[in-house]
């Protein structure tokens, strides 16, 4: 049996990723670990047998690996907030990094201790926070072979993770790719720019607030929906370069104001703005727009939905799941 190991299955990406591969009929295959909580009703199956696992653990990462022997794995646990990474540096690296390094540890173990014909694949989460002061608008859309030049301390763990890739790759030929994913948001996305503004829209629809609250609107992100990750993800699992980077993103920049009128359109009335200090950012890219050339040309990868179907399905989610 080929398993699926899914780290930091309970996170937008993660649930999306075992909804993907329930629908594939490999149910029965998933391995889903969770760090904090699980919101079941996340999920297309109730049958899924979730594992507590704190990346950062070794042993039990090891023990995890050695049990199952995952065929494939997805490693998307993290730390996953730039934001949060200003007040937590040194945990953004333990979890990001040391995480990174005790997934290939577990695996060299299982390799050279118990069975040396062991082989996954192995997708490490990146980011295009990683490229930081490289995403000029006379840069973009950057491609893989940009200068890593992160701007934050998530960042930094971002680079960390990706070199810790490669190095393992080269090294001990562990079949590995780094997925630099670029601005992604859908239903069940929260602290991103597109869901805050959806919540407070739906907030200011039920009466709730008064305006949205907004930070710098000039700044323009390359906007994709988690389906569409999801689908690149599985690709580069199954037709990716070993140890190759490969950029995720979306084909069409929006200026972050251009996303209020999609809003408004979607819940139906006009929506007042309002500055808030508290939202900008120490550092902010200008620009964040990857190229996504290499990922097409390798895998057949093509973003297909838009921002106006995202949206509309945020929206949906939101009134679903607090109804």
């Amino acid at each position: 049996m080929n398993k699926i190991l899914i780290t930091g299955s309970e996170g937008m990406v993660g649930a999306h990723l075992v909804n993907y591969y329930i629908d594939k009929g490999e149910e029965n295959n998933i391995v889903p670990t969770y760090y904090n909580t699980v919101k079941e009703k996340s999920y297309k199956s109730n049958n899924l047998q979730f594992i507590k696992c704190d990346v950062r653990d070794f042993e039990v990462l090891r023990d995890i690996i050695t049990k199952h022997r995952p065929a494939k794995i997805f490693h998307l646990a993290a730390q996953s907030l730039p934001t949060v990474s200003w007040e937590k540096p040194t945990e953004t690296m333990e979890v990001n990094a040391n995480g990174t390094i005790n997934i290939f540890e577990a695996i060299k173990h299982v390799c050279t201790e118990i069975d040396n014909n062991y082989d996954p694949v192995v997708i490490i989460a990146c980011s295009s926070a990683e490229y930081g002061a490289s995403l000029t608008p006379e840069n973009t859309p950057v491609n893989e072979d940009v200068a890593l030049l992160p701007l934050h301390p998530y960042g930094v763990s971002k680079v960390a993770q990706d070199l810790l890739a490669y190095q393992y790759y080269k090294n001990f030929n562990i079949r590995c790719i780094r997925a630099r994913i670029f601005n992604t948001t859908g239903p069940g996305k929260t602290n991103d720019v597109t869901s805050d503004f959806i919540t407070r829209a739906i907030g200011v629809k039920e009466k709730k607030l008064s305006a949205i609250k907004v930070g710098n609107l000039e700044t323009r992100r390359a906007i994709m929906d988690v389906r569409d990750l999801v689908n690149a993800l599985v690709l580069l699992s199954d037709k990716g370069k070993w140890g190759e980077a490969y950029n995720i993103s979306g084909d069409k920049v929006y200026q972050v104001k251009e996303l209020l009128p999609v809003i408004e359109n979607a819940v139906g009335i006009k929506l007042p703005i309002e500055q808030d200090k508290q939202l900008m950012r120490i550092s902010d890219e200008p620009v964040i727009y990857g190229d996504s050339t290499k990922l097409k040309k390798d895998t057949g990868w093509q973003q297909q939905i838009r921002l106006e179907q995202t949206v509309r399905d945020m929206i949906n989610y939101i009134i679903k799941t607090n109804s």
